[in-house]
């Protein structure tokens, strides 16, 4: 069994492809958090848990699942995999100490870089073409040997690129991120490029995008369930969308 939270496709792409090699189930976190999110593991089946990294730290949507997770984990091999643009500060440190107040423990954990989607502060931006295609080749490489791990039940693995000042960038920084930036306020459209194509709603993993009428204007919810992922963001064919001044950032969705 595979839950998994995607924004712009990275950790879909990563997941989808641990779902086919070892023919598990494949849960979209989201769709999941609807339900009572009570799960029975069949005797041999392994619980893979795969998230991107926000702000050095898992998304809150995950930690607010793993609060209502109620499953019969015990003696069943238990992995994590988080994608990132870069470095993952303690990420999985943080992860694995939400997993253990609900009595479970990854036994190994892996960070995947991919191209970057993130752009909302100065000094952040898409990565180049050449880059976004180095990054996927590295990391098909990269997931065909967490997934070799995985297969075999590996105890103990972590692989993870924690990058410099690890202990600053979660619990400082991205304490602060996490706390004032994750939010859907500062998303507006223009008028003139908007075409209306709706995409944005589509592309919203937590259904936060309403479009009321045929030439309405999107709008966000601003009821706390925006995950920040920027899916809309970067899926809109014009451009018209941005948060706060991206219009001149470049846009990502894996393809």
């Amino acid at each position: 069994m595979i839950f998994y939270f995607s924004g712009t496709g990275n950790t879909r792409w990563a997941a989808q492809q641990l779902a086919e090699a070892t023919g598990e189930r494949l849960l979209f976190i989201p769709e999941q958090m609807k339900g009572n999110c009570h799960y029975e593991l069949e005797e041999n089946e392994r619980l893979g848990f795969c998230f991107p990294t926000h702000g050095w730290m898992p998304p809150k949507i995950v930690l607010n699942f793993i609060s209502r997770l109620e499953i019969n984990a015990r003696g069943h091999f238990c992995y994590a995999i988080t994608t990132c643009g870069d470095d993952i500060g303690c990420c999985m440190k943080e992860f694995q100490k939400k997993l253990h107040s609900r009595g479970l423990h990854a036994d190994s954990v892996f960070s995947l870089i991919m191209p970057e989607s993130y752009v909302c502060l100065p000094g952040f931006k898409t990565d180049s073409e050449e880059i976004v295609k180095q990054k996927k080749a590295k990391a098909n490489k990269d997931l065909k040997v967490f997934i070799g791990l995985i297969k075999e039940r590996c105890i103990g693995k972590e692989i993870v690129f924690k990058g410099i000042f690890p202990y600053t960038k979660t619990y400082v920084l991205g304490t602060l991120f996490n706390h004032w930036l994750i939010t859907d306020k500062p998303f507006k459209v223009d008028a003139e490029l908007c075409i209306h194509c709706n995409k944005c709603a589509y592309a919203c993993p937590v259904g936060n995008i309403s479009i009321e009428g045929k030439l309405a204007l999107p709008h966000w919810h601003h009821d706390g369930s925006c995950t920040n992922c920027l899916a809309c963001y970067h899926v809109c064919p014009k451009h018209a969308i941005n948060y706060w001044d991206t219009n001149k950032k470049g846009q990502y969705f894996f393809a």
